[in-house]
């Protein structure tokens, strides 16, 4: 718990910390060598001797929490989220990468194979391609499940490269979505058994879709044939989640990171503020006239910074100060494709929402 003296309380109004308090819980200070005042305080009664009431309540926490979208296209969503704590913000980035669920390619199979490419290799490229298939229209595949359209969508690819003829490239496009289903013919045990198929779809399965159902991207290279070379299979994706395989996660990365702040504790006029705009290589620094031939460096685009710390070196040491605010988060989410980012987002709090209402249940 911080200690504080008689001193530190003078001119202090009630209820409220002294503002070197206030800096080190809200804000991570960037020095030189390394960062400062990284821990949370979460301790309730922390500052209980000056007023100051620091638990976690829930009135206040919807009071202050917001979400800011700050840039959103067809695959990328930037967006704040102000007023809570690190852990929360990790949770839904990992729940973004490892539990989100989507439909993957899982099993694979090979018909015929002469290309240079070997099978397993061929198999993994292609659980790797982002399907363009709605994971929630579709249920898990268990063990002791029958393939059907509910659980499985099927793909074929089947291309030969004639002799004389230049090399093929196989891309991801060329993919073809069986809706009806398998086509291929399980082995039986006598001639006499009737043949079946490695699915029973009993329907077609864009009743379930409503679309047709393809690949996200259609110029991904699976292989090139030579002359004479053929590549002829069949593939079945389900629904899984990235904890268990990466070809399962819907993003190609979340990430997030604290809000930047910088800070003047002096000004920086003169030859230093033009030194200081040069020095910065992503740009934050702009350069305010004051009038009088006077001119002075001001933190224009503190939100580009990268903490390079590039601003905090040579004259202006002690003039610069790079903080970061801990409970507002600028979190990035990349999405493969499957589903928008935004609804990944929404997903990934549905989620979070269950984790806690069986932590409750199995408590109560």
């Amino acid at each position: 718990m911080p200690k504080v003296s008689a001193l530190d309380m003078e001119d202090v109004p009630k209820g409220k910390l002294p503002e070197h308090l206030e800096l080190q819980r809200t804000r991570v200070v960037c020095k030189g060598d390394a960062p400062i005042h990284t821990e949370g305080i979460q301790y309730s009664g922390a500052y209980a001797s000056m007023g100051v009431d620091n638990s976690l309540r829930m009135d206040n926490f919807c009071k202050n929490f917001k979400i800011e979208i700050k840039r959103l296209t067809e695959d990328e969503m930037e967006f704040d989220m102000i007023g809570i704590d690190a852990s929360i913000a990790n949770a839904f980035r990992r729940i973004l990468i490892a539990e989100v669920p989507t439909m993957a390619i899982e099993k694979v199979f090979m018909v015929d194979n002469t290309s240079v490419i070997a099978d397993e290799v061929l198999a993994h490229r292609l659980g790797l391609i982002p399907l363009d298939a709605d994971p929630r229209q579709f249920e898990y595949l268990s063990e002791n499940d029958v393939p059907n359209e509910r659980n499985t969508i099927v793909y074929e690819l089947k291309l030969s490269c004639k002799k004389g003829s230049p090399r093929l490239t196989v891309k991801s496009d060329q993919l073809k979505w069986l809706p009806d289903g398998s086509q291929l013919h399980k082995e039986t045990p006598s001639q006499s058994a009737e043949p079946k198929t490695y699915t029973s779809f009993s329907g077609n399965q864009l009743e379930v879709s409503k679309k047709p159902l393809g690949v996200t991207y259609k110029d991904i290279i699976l292989a090139k044939l030579g002359a004479g070379q053929a590549i002829e299979l069949e593939a079945h994706a389900v629904k899984g989640i990235g904890k268990d395989h990466a070809k399962w996660s819907p993003v190609a990365t979340a990430w997030y990171r604290m809000l930047p702040e910088v800070v003047f504790l002096k000004e920086v006029t003169g030859a230093d503020a033009e030194e200081l705009v040069k020095k910065c290589p992503v740009n934050v620094f702009d350069i305010e006239d004051l009038g009088n031939g006077k001119k002075r460096a001001v933190a224009a685009r503190p939100r580009a910074c990268t903490l390079c710390r590039e601003c905090i070196r040579g004259v202006t040491e002690e003039a610069v100060e790079l903080r970061r605010v801990k409970d507002h988060f600028i979190f990035t989410i990349e999405s493969t494709g499957a589903l928008p980012p935004e609804v990944l987002f929404t997903e990934a709090v549905k989620i979070l929402e269950e984790k806690c209402n069986r932590l409750i249940t199995e408590l109560s």
